[in-house]
């Protein structure tokens, strides 16, 4: 995997958690990025790696928070023109 994947992967992810309210699985990010599942899985764990706020869940390759979202619920909903489908950190 080259970095140049790193920042598309991050931008991507970040685009697909205000779209839709939750973290785009690996496969999905591959699609967005025109790439391999293994290439967009290396990508967003490096983004996440080298990003502030951003990690994955413990033992795993899924997103558990995308600064500035957390991607499992917490106790800081957020809403927009009367919709709640985030979680701030």
């Amino acid at each position: 995997m080259t970095t140049d994947l790193m920042q598309p992967a991050y931008s991507a992810t970040l685009e697909y958690v205000v779209a839709n309210g939750r973290a785009p699985h690996y496969t999905e990010l591959a699609e967005i990025l025109e790439v391999s599942v293994e290439e967009a899985r290396l990508a967003q764990v490096a983004a996440a790696e080298r990003a502030v706020g951003c990690w994955m869940a413990e033992g795993t390759d899924y997103v558990s928070s995308w600064a500035p979202f957390a991607i499992t619920p917490t106790q800081y909903e957020i809403s927009v023109d009367g919709i709640q489908k985030w979680y701030g950190q």
